[in-house]
């Protein structure tokens, strides 16, 4: 698959050669649905668990006589009503670290990538230095190239290792963008996004993170 990568300048730049291997795929919803659903659970803390009457150290010999005392008939100081007693109905521990297969997690990024390959909302850019790091001069080239986040869209730009730190400046005060390097790449946002933006810096370490 060949793109042509372009630029904040307006110019149009080379062809990209995009490998089919990894954006040439058909999208399943299944594999999509699972790795969004895996990843969404990762990002859960685990529920910390509160000590009830069968955790708690104390005795469990009988307070006082049956009768007789003037006070309630209590037969264990484990009881939630006693201060360092248990705690009653609390809170149980919940531990939310699924387990997704390696292969399945892959194919499900290679998705999302083809996902916007084929429906056309995929931008590759040479370069994502922005003159003096200044929101107002992006959102005029972005106006130029109609990245499409009107209304509303969201888009997702992905670099190489680091981030352009010019771009990352002036996309700081865009809610609309969300910024990426390409090792933090995956599913979710890229399928939340309604336009995917790519360096062709970004294009040869996701290339390269799938075949070496």
């Amino acid at each position: 698959m060949k793109i042509t990568s372009t630029s904040f300048s307006g110019e149009t730049g080379g062809e990209v050669e995009l490998n089919d291997e990894v954006f040439g795929l058909d999208p399943r919803a299944d594999i999509l649905h699972r790795v969004i659903t895996w990843q969404l659970e990762k990002r859960r803390g685990t529920a910390r668990g509160t000590r009830e009457r069968a955790d708690v150290a104390r005795s469990g010999k009988k307070l006082g006589r049956q009768k007789g005392g003037g006070v309630a008939r209590h037969g264990d100081k484990r009881a939630p009503v006693f201060v360092g007693g248990g705690k009653a109905h609390g809170a149980r521990v919940r531990d939310f670290n699924p387990g997704l297969n390696k292969k399945v997690r892959a194919l499900g990024l290679k998705m999302a990538l083809s996902s916007h390959a084929q429906a056309g909302s995929l931008i590759v850019m040479d370069s994502l230095a922005v003159e003096g790091g200044k929101t107002r001069t992006l959102k005029g080239d972005l106006a130029k190239l109609g990245f499409g986040v009107e209304g509303g869209k969201r888009a997702l730009v992905i670099d190489g290792d680091l981030v352009d730190t010019s771009f990352a400046f002036a996309a700081g005060n865009l809610h609309e963008i969300d910024v990426l390097p390409a090792v933090g790449a995956n599913v979710y946002d890229i399928i939340k996004a309604d336009t995917l933006v790519l360096t062709r810096a970004a294009v040869e370490k996701l290339e390269a993170r799938f075949h070496g």
